[in-house]
């Protein structure tokens, strides 16, 4: 015969499946979260770059590249057609005043200058001759007019004789008219000298002129040449280094043709490019941050070329300081040209990280966790990134390259 389970008995039987039912929940909760922090993705400290966000300067800046060119540098060109003859200064010596760098060939500016003497002697000659000729034609006008005048004289002398004998009876009017026709005639023929001589003076004088400018012309021409030779020995005219010579000796030059450069290497400036895409932002008088091996020197765009060759731009920066010591002719350069200047704006380091825009996700650290936030950012250069909303001074974010987890809000980190 069953018997009745006591109320105790029950209870005591309810709460032993509550508690299991309880436990069981407990553990599989405890399965699914050790489950999912098993699954959850994570990452290595030592494995990413970090970086600390902070209140500073973000300048706005175009890259270009850029070569150390000295300062001021001298190209020395060939003053006459010759041939290399001598070398007499190896590229990098230092150059004085007056110095020889190289000697060219005289003997063909020798005979051009003793040929122009030649010229000259016969220009000389033909003045002469040209001024005999001259006075001789102006003699002959002039004997011209004296025999007329004395012919005036004459008829002057038969007018009065023919106007004395009509006075008196012995003549007629016909031979008083006669009389005055014909010197009438001599007097307009000795006006006709009168104005010949004085046009054969201007003539002649004209002629001398043109004469004596071709001998001018060729003094010139003969000094410049005489100058020229004596300046086919190469030489600086200020104190500088070496930087290039033609050291092909026999080989012909031109007139105007460079045979040497000398720089003054006490000072430096830069010559940069940039893609001609650029060009527009590109302003003389903007500020540049010239990086020479680390080292950073302020300036600013001293000249821009107008033209654009092969799709890049040429522009020339003058240094604050153009003799510190880390500047070297032709050492290649990182410049930095600064469009725009922030001050005391939140930013942090440039880094993979960021790729561009205004705005995108990057994962900050919290404790031992890497988060995904989405940062809105500003203005950036070779060094920084302006932050302009989404995170604060003082947080850490990962500059390492993180496009493989953007679709993960969070990371853990581990050692």
């Amino acid at each position: 015969m069953d018997r009745a389970i006591a109320t105790a008995t029950q209870n005591q039987r309810q709460r032993r499946r509550w508690l299991l039912g309880a436990g069981l929940v407990i553990l599989l909760l405890a399965g699914v979260l050790a489950f999912r922090s098993v699954l959850k993705p994570g990452l290595r400290r030592s494995d990413i770059l970090t970086a600390t966000v902070e209140t500073g300067d973000v300048e706005a800046a175009l890259t270009a590249a850029g070569t150390i060119i000295p300062g001021r540098e001298a190209v020395i060109t060939s003053p006459i057609q010759s041939t290399i003859r001598r070398v007499a200064l190896a590229v990098g010596a230092r150059v004085q005043p007056g110095e020889t760098i190289l000697e060219l060939d005289k003997e063909l500016a020798r005979s051009a200058l003793a040929k122009l003497d030649d010229e000259q002697l016969r220009n000389q000659n033909k003045n002469s001759q040209l001024q005999l000729t001259l006075e001789r034609s102006l003699n002959d006008l002039r004997a011209q007019a004296q025999v007329q005048a004395v012919k005036v004289r004459s008829l002057q002398s038969a007018l009065r004789d023919e106007q004395q004998l009509l006075k008196i009876g012995g003549g007629t009017a016909e031979n008083v008219r006669q009389a005055e026709l014909n010197l009438t005639v001599a007097q307009l023929e000795a006006g006709r000298l009168a104005r010949q001589i004085q046009t054969q003076r201007r003539s002649n004088a004209a002629d001398e002129r043109e004469l004596g400018y071709t001998v001018s012309m060729q003094q010139r021409s003969i000094a410049e040449l005489a100058t020229k030779l004596q300046q086919s020995n190469i030489s600086s005219q200020r104190p500088g280094v070496l930087t290039w010579v033609n050291e092909e000796l026999g080989t012909t030059v031109q007139a105007g043709d460079a045979l040497a450069r000398v720089a003054d290497l006490s000072s430096f400036r830069v010559r940069a490019t940039i893609s001609d895409s650029y060009a527009d932002a590109l302003h003389q008088g903007d500020s540049v941050v010239v990086r020479i091996n680390g080292t950073d020197l302020r300036g600013a765009v001293a000249s821009i070329s107008p033209a654009v060759d092969k799709g890049v731009v040429t522009f020339y920066a003058r240094l604050d300081n153009p003799h510190h010591p880390a500047l070297r002719a032709n050492l290649r350069a990182d410049v930095f040209v600064v469009t725009r200047a922030h001050h005391g704006v939140l930013r942090v380091k440039n880094g993979p990280f960021y790729q561009g825009g205004k705005e995108q996700p990057v994962f900050v650290l919290h404790n031992d966790r890497a988060v995904r936030r989405t940062v809105r950012f500003g203005d950036s250069n070779f060094d920084a990134v302006q932050i302009v909303g989404g995170l604060r001074a003082g947080e850490v974010i990962v500059l390492s390259d993180m496009k493989e987890h953007l679709d993960t809000p969070e990371l853990n980190l581990h050692d």
